[in-house]
């Protein structure tokens, strides 16, 4: 609750839609209706290890990749991430 700030959007000559607030302010947090699961590859958590021990600076950049599904009984979603990326050093 803390954390959590209105929607802002950028300004426009032309609106398409009443900018003035209507009804209650409702929390839109992703855990706030759904029980959120991790599901992580075995091989990909080994190569983003791999990747670490190999990277001499302290900090480094990459990209977890993976896919966010709602479960078959609407009540929880699971992101599954399966794939690793260094990124490139640019």
């Amino acid at each position: 609750p803390k954390r959590m700030v209105p929607f802002s959007f950028p300004l426009s000559k032309c609106a398409l839609w009443d900018p003035v607030p209507m009804g209650d302010v409702i929390g839109a947090h992703i855990t706030y209706y759904r029980n959120p699961k991790l599901s992580l590859v075995e091989k990909t958590l080994r190569l983003a290890y791999r990747h670490a021990k190999q990277n001499e600076k302290k900090s480094f950049s990459c990209f977890l990749l993976g896919t966010l599904a709602v479960d078959e009984d609407g009540e929880g979603i699971t992101l599954t991430i399966d794939r690793f990326d260094p990124g490139r050093e640019v």
